[in-house]
C-alpha cells in the first residue's frame, strides 16, 4: 500500500481555488438563532461570497416527504415500456407527464400523470431521432424535449408527442476529447463541459440550440488521477483512490462548480464571469489504511462482477490473472489524504441548491443525506430523501427518481415533498 505524498500538490489546489483577488470590500452578516446555522455574506470585487456553519449535527428541515411514492413507473413482467433497462433519466413536463430515458433500449417512453404509457419514440441506431448511448432527457423551453447522447455528442430535439423535430451536434472535427452536454438551461442555450489536454481538468462552455460555442468558462481542475507511460509510450490513468472530483451544474441561471475535497462551490454568469462563491464550514475526515484497503477490494469486486456478467462460463485462471494486474495498478496508485466533504449536487425548481453529504465507506446512513441552502446560498438545513432513490429533478413538490426493488428491477417513481417551516 502507498499512503499519500502530495501534500504540497493538495494545498496547491486547495489555494488556487480560494484566491479571488486582493480587494475585499465588507458587505453584510447576518445569522439565525443559536440553534440555527449561521451565515456571513460579504462582497469581494465584484463577487459575493456566502460563508456558512454547518446545520446542527442531527438536525433537520421541517420539510416533509411523503411515506410513500405518488407515483411508481415500472413492472417486473407485463407490456415492454414498463420493463425498463437502465433508466438514466427522467423529466416531468408542465402539464404532467413523465418522459423516462431508458438507457438499455436508448427509448424515450412518455407516461401521463397516472403512469400510463403514451407513447415509445427513438431506439438505438444513427437515423433520425434515434440514440447511441442516451444518457439524458429534459424539458426544453416552450413545450420541446431534449434529449441527447455522448457517444455521437448529438442533442436531439422533439415536440411535446415525442416527434422529431431536429439533431445538432456539439463538435464537428475534433480530437477524442470532445465537448458533451451536461445540462439544458432556462434559455435554450446549454452547458457543455471540454476536456483539457488531460482528463484531469475541464472547460465549462455554454453553446446555443444549433451547438455554436457562445462563452467560455474558466478552466478548472477535474478527476483526481494519476498518469503514466505504457510499454509502447501510451497514455494511461488511473483515479486517485477517494480522490476529489469536479461536480457541475446549473442554479436558476447560474453555471456552478466545485470539487468535491473542499465545502466550495463556485457559481458563474452565462459570459463566464464569477458571480457567488458558496462556502460552508466541513471538518476534513483523514483517510486511513484501512479506508485503503477497503476501496482496494471493493474496486476489484466491481471489475470482477463487470467482466464476469452475463458470461457465466468465464474461466477462473483468467479472471485471477485479469484481477491480479488490476490490483497492481491500483496499489500502484496514492490514496488522498483526506475523504470528499460532499458527492453531487443539483439544484430544485424553486432554485434551492441541494448538495449531498459525502458517504463514508462502512458507514452507511440510513437515509441519503442532503444540505439544503437557499437561492442566495445561505444554508437552511438537513434533508433525507427516500433511500435507494437515484434522484433526477427535484420540482417544486415533487421528487422524481429511479429505484430499485430487491430484485434489481427498476421503477421511476414520483415522491411528494412539501415545503413547510
Amino acid at each position: 500500500m502507498k499512503t499519500n505524498r502530495a501534500s504540497l500538490l493538495l494545498s496547491f489546489v486547495l489555494v488556487g481555488w480560494t484566491a479571488i483577488g486582493c480587494q475585499q470590500d465588507v458587505g453584510q452578516r447576518e445569522s439565525h438563532q443559536a440553534n440555527e446555522p449561521h451565515f456571513e455574506i460579504r462582497d469581494s470585487g465584484g463577487v459575493r461570497i456566502i460563508q456558512n456553519t454547518g446545520p446542527p449535527e442531527g438536525s433537520r428541515l421541517a420539510w416533509q416527504i411523503g411515506p410513500d411514492p405518488a407515483l411508481s413507473i415500472g413492472a417486473r413482467e407485463g407490456e415492454a415500456p414498463y420493463l425498463l433497462n437502465g433508466a438514466v433519466s427522467a423529466t416531468k413536463l408542465p402539464d404532467g407527464r413523465i418522459v423516462v430515458a431508458d438507457g438499455g433500449s436508448s427509448e424515450l417512453r412518455m407516461f401521463d400523470w397516472v403512469g400510463t404509457h403514451v407513447r415509445t419514440w427513438g431506439g438505438e441506431g444513427e437515423g433520425p431521432g434515434e440514440f447511441w448511448w442516451l444518457n439524458h432527457v429534459a424539458a426544453w423551453p416552450g413545450d420541446s424535449i431534449v434529449a441527447w447522447y455522448p457517444a455521437r455528442g448529438r442533442v436531439s430535439v422533439f415536440g411535446p408527442d415525442g416527434s422529431y423535430g431536429r439533431s445538432f451536434g456539439l463538435w464537428g472535427d475534433c480530437p477524442p476529447a470532445c465537448p458533451g452536454a451536461v445540462a439544458a438551461r432556462r434559455d435554450g442555450t446549454i452547458l457543455t463541459t471540454y476536456p483539457g489536454e488531460a482528463s484531469d481538468s475541464a472547460l465549462l462552455q455554454i453553446r446555443n440550440g444549433d451547438g455554436e460555442l457562445l462563452a467560455s468558462l474558466e478552466k478548472l481542475p477535474d478527476r483526481d488521477l494519476r498518469f503514466w507511460k505504457g510499454e509502447r509510450g501510451e497514455n494511461w490513468s488511473e483515479p486517485v483512490p477517494y480522490g476529489s472530483e469536479l461536480a457541475k451544474g446549473l442554479w436558476g441561471d447560474l453555471i456552478i462548480a466545485g470539487r468535491t475535497s473542499r465545502y466550495e462551490i463556485r457559481a458563474f454568469r452565462a459570459n463566464g464571469a464569477l458571480a457567488r462563491i458558496v462556502r460552508l464550514e466541513h471538518p476534513l475526515r483523514a483517510t486511513t489504511p484501512d479506508d485503503y484497503d477497503r476501496y482496494v477490494e471493493s474496486e476489484l469486486e466491481e471489475y470482477s462482477n463487470f467482466l464476469t456478467r452475463g458470461r457465466p462460463g468465464f474461466p477462473a485462471s483468467e479472471l485471477e490473472y485479469i484481477l491480479s494486474i488490476r490490483r497492481e495498478t491500483i496499489e500502484a496508485t496514492t490514496m488522498a489524504e483526506t475523504f470528499p466533504v460532499f458527492s453531487s449536487f443539483m439544484a430544485d425548481a424553486a432554485d434551492h441548491l441541494w448538495v449531498r453529504e459525502y458517504d463514508f465507506p462502512g458507514e452507511a446512513r440510513p437515509a441519503p443525506l442532503w444540505t439544503v441552502f437557499d437561492p442566495e446560498g445561505r444554508v437552511l438545513g438537513y434533508v433525507e430523501t427516500p433511500p435507494g432513490l437515484r434522484i433526477f429533478e427535484i420540482g417544486a413538490d415533487y421528487i422524481l427518481g429511479r429505484a430499485r426493488d430487491e430484485l434489481g428491477v427498476e421503477s421511476v417513481q414520483v415522491w411528494p415533498l412539501e415545503r413547510s417551516g
